[in-house]
C-alpha cells in the first residue's frame, strides 16, 4: 500500500530559521529548523516499509509541509491510507483542519490518528471529529501495519477505536510491546529538513551546527508525578532497548556523520549496568558525537556520570521542579533538596559541560515564599541553564483527575483543553502574582550569576554566541522580564463559561 505520514508539530516549539541564515534554505528544498526531529513517524516508517508498504513522510515545520500541501499531494498521488501523528491538545486543532482538508480531496482515504493525545481521548475525538476514521491507541509499530491489513475489517484490530456508520467502536487493548529491538532504526533521510540543536525557547538559541538529531533508547516511567502522563501512557512501565541494539543504531548515526545526539527517553537514568554498557561501547567505538539526556535526580545511575563524560555526554537535564520540600511533596516527586544538590554537584564535578533544571511554579498551595526559595536554591546549585514555567494541567495526570474530583474541570466537556493552574484554581497565586515573582527570582538568579560565578556565566554566554546575533542573545537574557499579553485569551473550564467568567479566576491578567 501507499502510505502518507505526517508529524503535525505544535508551532510554539520549533522555529524555522529565515532565508539567509547559515543556508536555511537550499535549492533541493531542504530546510533548518531549530526543533526536534519526528521521531514517531520516523520510526513507524521503516517498519511500514518492511511489510512491503511505500511510505512518504510529512512534518508540518517544512514551509512546504503546511495543510493544503499534503491535501494537494493527497489528491495527485491518492495514498491508500494517511496517518497523522501529534503529541498534544495544543496541535488537536491542528491536526483536525489536516484531516479535514485531505478528507475534502481525498474523501475515500482512512485517516488513522495516534500520539499521547489520540491514546488518551480516542473515544472522544471519534465523536468530535467526522473527518478521523481510526484512532490507534498506544504504541503504532505493531497497531498500524495491523490496521492495515486490515482496513476492511478495523474490527480485528487490536488497540483501534473506529466508526461504524455512526457507531463508534472501540476494540480490545493492545499490550504494550515486550520487545523493542525488534524494530529497524528510525528513517532519519526522506525528510528534507536540518534539525537544528537548540534550546526550547521562544527566541533564537542556536546551541551547534552540528548534524543533530534525537534517539529513544528506553519507553515510560515508573514514577508518579502530579503533573506527568507518562505513568498512564506505559502503565507507569519502564521498558528499554539492550544497549547491543542501541549501540549500533548510535554507530550508523556516527557513521552518517551524525555529532549531536539527544535522547529522548522520559528516564535515562535508571539501570546502572546498562548506561555502564551504553557509554564503554561508545568509547570501545571511538563514537564522536556528543549527546545529552534526561534523568531524575533520585537515579540510582548518578555514580555512572564519570562514564558519561567520558562517553561524550556534554548535557543533563534534571526535573527539579521546585525548591522546597513542601511543594516537591504536593507535586508527589518523591525526591529530596539533598537529592537534587547532590545530582547536580555530581554532574559538574565529573565534566557534564551543562546541567539544566526543569522548575514550576504555580502548584497548589505554593506561596509568594516558596517561589522565591525556589529561585534562591536554583541559585545555589551549580546549574548552568534553568527554566521556570507556570504549572499546566493536561488530560491523563493525576492533577488532572484530582480536580475532576474537586468540580473544578467537566472531563465530558474539557476533555480537549489544557489549562494553567493559575487560571482555574483558587490555591494557585494568580497569574499576575506569578509573573511578578518570577520576574523578581530570576532577577535575583541572574545577579548570584554574574556575581558568584562569572567565568561559568561568560563561557555560557560565549557558547551561546557561536551561532547567535547580538540581539537575539539580549532578547534571550531579557526574555524573562519582558511582559507579554496574550494574542487570546486562555480557555476556561466549563464550570467557570457556564457561570459567564470570561476571564481566569480572579481576574488576573493574562500575561504568560
Amino acid at each position: 500500500m501507499n502510505v502518507f505520514l505526517v508529524f503535525i508539530q505544535d508551532e510554539n516549539y520549533y522555529r524555522l530559521l529565515p532565508d539567509g541564515f547559515l543556508g536555511s534554505c537550499s535549492d533541493d528544498g531542504r530546510v533548518k529548523v531549530m526543533g526536534f526531529p519526528p521521531l514517531s513517524i520516523q520510526t513507524l516508517a521503516p517498519v511500514l516499509r518492511r511489510r512491503g508498504h511505500s511510505v512518504r513522510l510529512f512534518d508540518t515545520c517544512h514551509p512546504q509541509m503546511k495543510a493544503a500541501h499534503i491535501a494537494a499531494c493527497a489528491a495527485q498521488v491518492k495514498p491508500d491510507a494517511i496517518g497523522l501523528s501529534f503529541l498534544s491538545t495544543t496541535t488537536y486543532p491542528a491536526t483536525k483542519e489536516v484531516a479535514r482538508q485531505l478528507k475534502a480531496v481525498a474523501p475515500r482515504t482512512p485517516v488513522i490518528v495516534g500520539g499521547p493525545f489520540a491514546t488518551f481521548n480516542g473515544r472522544q475525538i471519534m465523536e468530535d471529529c467526522g473527518d478521523i476514521d481510526a484512532v490507534g491507541v498506544g504504541e503504532g509499530e505493531e497497531l498500524l501495519a495491523d490496521y492495515l491489513d486490515h482496513l476492511s475489517a478495523p474490527s480485528a484490530v487490536a488497540g483501534l477505536i473506529w466508526r461504524d456508520r455512526d457507531r463508534v467502536v472501540t476494540n480490545a487493548p493492545r499490550p504494550l510491546l515486550a520487545d523493542l529491538d525488534q524494530y529497524p532504526y528510525p528513517d532519519r533521510t526522506s525528510l528534507p529538513i536540518d534539525y537544528i540543536e537548540s534550546l526550547p525557547l521562544d527566541v533564537p538559541a542556536v546551541l551547534s551546527l552540528d548534524k543533530f538529531c534525537t534517539i529513544q533508547t528506553s519507553r515510560g516511567c515508573p514514577y508518579n508525578c502530579v503533573f506527568c502522563d507518562i505513568p498512564s501512557l506505559s502503565d507507569g512501565r519502564w521498558r528499554t532497548r539492550s544497549p547491543e541494539h542501541v549501540l549500533g543504531e548510535m554507530q550508523e548515526l556516527n557513521n552518517a556523520g551524525y555529532r549531536s545526539i539527544y535522547l529522548t527517553d522520559d528516564h535515562f537514568l535508571l539501570q546502572r549496568q546498562r548506561i555502564g554498557t551504553i557509554c564503554s561501547g561508545i568509547v570501545q567505538r571511538n563514537l564522536r558525537f556528543r549527546w545529552g539526556c534526561e534523568g531524575r535526580v533520585d537515579a540510582a545511575a548518578i555514580d555512572q556520570f564519570p562514564g558519561m563524560a567520558r562517553a561524550g555526554c556534554s548535557f543533563l537535564a534534571f526535573g527539579i521542579e521546585a525548591g522546597t520540600q513542601k511543594v516537591l511533596d504536593r507535586l508527589n516527586k518523591k525526591q529530596t533538596l539533598a537529592q537534587v544538590t547532590r545530582a547536580v554537584s555530581e554532574a559538574k564535578r565529573h565534566g557534564i559541560e551543562r546541567a539544566h533544571g526543569f522548575f514550576v511554579i504555580g502548584s497548589p498551595e505554593e506561596t509568594e515564599a516558596d517561589i522565591l526559595e525556589s529561585f534562591r536554591f536554583a541559585a545555589r546549585l551549580e546549574l548552568d541553564t534553568f527554566g521556570f514555567n507556570r504549572l499546566c494541567v493536561y488530560r491523563g495526570t493525576p492533577l488532572w483527575e484530582e480536580y475532576i474530583e474537586r468540580g473544578v474541570i467537566n472531563d465530558a466537556r474539557d476533555w480537549h483543553k489544557w489549562f494553567k493552574c493559575s487560571d482555574i484554581d483558587p490555591t494557585v497565586l494568580p497569574s499576575a502574582v506569578l509573573n511578578r515573582l518570577r520576574m523578581k527570582g530570576y532577577a535575583l538568579l541572574f545577579a548570584r550569576r554574574l556575581l558568584g560565578r562569572p567565568i561559568q556565566t561568560l563561557k555560557l554566554l560565549r557558547s551561546l554566541s557561536r551561532h547567535m546575533k547580538k540581539s537575539d542573545v539580549l532578547r534571550l537574557l531579557t526574555s524573562p522580564f519582558r511582559r507579554r499579553r496574550l494574542t487570546r485569551k486562555p480557555e476556561l473550564p466549563a464550570k467557570m463559561t457556564d457561570s459567564g467568567l470570561t476571564e481566569p479566576v480572579r481576574g488576573q491578567a493574562l500575561i504568560t
